[in-house]
């Protein structure tokens, strides 16, 4: 360990998506910053999410005629008894500097999709599009050799290594075996997939959230940022004052960094932490019986916060950012998830509780299904339902990871993660459900589905629920009855996409007490802080959007703080 401080004005922990826009903003204002990432690679989170970021007020919104007042109107509808007024305002008084800053002064790029519809469209103030946007792909080789400490796709969501995007691009892949079209368009992509795989050890070009971070990572490195890796952050340290201007880190830079300026905390939220599911995950008190696809989500900035003098606010409408996921393991048994994010919504899909009953609207956001999950499951021992599937929606579709015609089953049965019956009454043997209770559920789906309507729980009814369908199917895009044996399910359990809850924090983003005083020189950022819409899921980027805009400021403000305090830079 280095007896000799390393020195910087601004220390980051973590290095999504929060971090690098905090560390890029800071190092563009001439301060010295540096990154530390307790993980092998950089990007977090981020890097394996779609990379969508719900950003209103953005250019293309403004054009369409959206409005700040239609975007309060929706956040406080959205989540009324949470609404964080004082949040909401800075988060869209800051959305337009924010995407200016980073589209005109750094590497990063975003499109402006055509369609991207807030998750609750029968909600005021919602809008079909104008809010999300996701970032341009990239060339990964503008890294350097750095583009292999970027974080891999997740595996279990790649199609032979290639990422789909949200849209027109994956839509392309729902129907490869349906279209010549889309199977060019397929055998295209991945093509060059596997020759880049095969030429540069992995695929250059860059989609997704793999695209923003990777943008991010060219900027960040571009302005000199150090950016350390394998380097977690131990304890905090506070000066006499009891001003945090630094941390002791472990790892390949085990030694302490001095932060003259403070320290942002953009370390993701608790959900991979087992105590603190139990304490603040109702449907998970003994903490197993929930499972995180996140990366680098294990609690580090509430626990180092809290020797700080940091508190956990969870005073929040959902204390999680749920999203459905089937647990699975390959077959060198390693344990893997795939988190169902859109494709339960796609005609001929049900998902059943553990009775063969449905619960919910299946092509409601998987935040919101995943809400009404827990809803009927509350105070179950485990939080768990089947997708359930026929012979010509498993032959179109597939469910998730088990993918369609013309693949292979085979590896999906050997490795747990489908199970098929000549019959209802076999499937619903085979994965332990009431078999009359199965039959008379899908019996009941389908009298409503073969008009496109689903009575019992209304799926298919806004423009949310049809894009996360097939809009090519008529006369919904959301229904069509389970038919044809045989048949096929997938078992689902709890999963999340972060945290909401999290350290509290004031309108500066430090991190405060419980009496609402100030830990000076702490800040915290993206899933580390509790969220700004109050624990509710406005739209496509939910994450992402505050964390860029919430990131820009903190590293916008920290000298301008710090020289309140009397503190100055290097």
């Amino acid at each position: 360990m280095n007896s000799k401080p390393v020195q910087c004005d601004v220390l980051v922990i973590g290095s999504g998506v929060a971090g690098l826009a905090a560390a890029i903003k800071a190092a563009k204002q001439g301060l010295s910053v540096i990154v530390a990432e307790k993980e092998q690679y950089l990007g977090g989170t981020t890097a394996i999410s779609a990379g969508w970021a719900w950003v209103p007020g953005n250019k293309q919104g403004v054009a369409q005629g959206d409005t700040r007042e239609e975007a309060e109107t929706y956040l406080r509808n959205l989540a009324p008894d949470t609404f964080n007024e004082a949040g909401v305002k800075q988060f869209l008084d800051t959305v337009p500097e924010t995407l200016e800053f980073f589209e005109n002064e750094t590497e990063v790029k975003f499109v402006y999709p055509e369609k991207a519809p807030d998750y609750q469209m029968d909600l005021p103030g919602a809008r079909m599009s104008g809010r999300a946007i996701i970032p341009q792909d990239v060339d990964a080789r503008i890294l350097g050799d750095k583009r292999l400490l970027m974080q891999p796709y997740m595996s279990s969501y790649t199609v032979f290594g290639y990422m789909p995007q949200v849209g027109p691009d994956i839509n392309e892949f729902f129907h490869v075996n349906q279209s010549l079209k889309s199977f060019t368009y397929v055998t295209r992509k991945l093509l060059r997939t596997w020759i880049d795989t095969a030429r540069y050890k992995r695929a250059v070009l860059r989609s997704n959230g793999n695209s923003m971070m990777t943008r991010m990572v060219k900027s960040a490195d571009d302005l000199g940022v150090r950016l350390w890796v394998n380097s977690p952050a131990l304890s905090l340290h506070k000066n006499d004052d009891g001003v945090v201007d630094g941390a002791a880190l472990g790892g390949v830079h085990a030694g302490r960094v001095h932060a003259r300026l403070g320290v942002i905390l953009a370390a993701g939220g608790f959900s991979g932490n087992k105590e603190l599911r139990r304490q603040y995950f109702p449907h998970d008190p003994n903490g197993d019986n929930h499972f995180t696809p996140t990366i680098g989500h294990g609690g580090d900035a509430v626990t180092l916060a809290r020797k700080a003098g940091g508190y956990i606010d969870d005073s929040v409408y959902s204390v999680g950012s749920w999203a459905p996921v089937t647990v699975f393991k390959y077959l060198n048994g390693r344990q893997r998830l795939f988190p169902h994010l859109r494709a339960i919504g796609l005609p001929g899909l049900i998902a059943v509780d553990r009775d063969g009953n449905r619960f919910g609207n299946e092509a409601l956001s998987y935040h919101d299904f995943g809400g009404q999950m827990l809803a009927h499951m509350k105070g179950q021992t485990e939080t768990s339902a089947w997708v359930i599937a026929d012979a010509k929606t498993m032959h179109k579709y597939g469910i998730g990871y088990a993918k369609p015609w013309p693949m292979p089953r085979g590896y999906f049965y050997k490795t747990g993660y489908l199970v098929k019956g000549d019959s209802l009454a076999d499937l619903a043997q085979k994965i332990g459900v009431d078999a009359d209770n199965l039959k008379a559920t899908i019996r009941d789906f389908n009298k409503g589905a073969d008009a496109g309507e689903d009575p019992a729980f209304g799926r298919g009814s806004t423009l949310y629920n049809n894009f996360r369908g097939d809009m090519e199917h008529k006369p919904n895009p959301n229904l069509a009855p389970l038919d044809e044996g045989k048949f096929y399910a997938a078992k689902i359990q709890m999963g999340d996409l972060g945290t909401f809850a999290g350290l509290g924090i004031n309108d500066r983003s430090e991190v405060v007490t419980e009496a609402g005083e100030a830990v000076p020189g702490l800040y915290a950022v993206g899933a580390a802080a509790v969220s700004v819409f109050g624990g509710g899921y406005p739209g496509y980027g939910s994450h992402i959007g505050p964390a860029l805009v919430f990131g820009y400021r903190a590293g916008r403000d920290i000298a301008k703080h710090a020289a309140e305090r009397g503190a100055t830079r290097i």
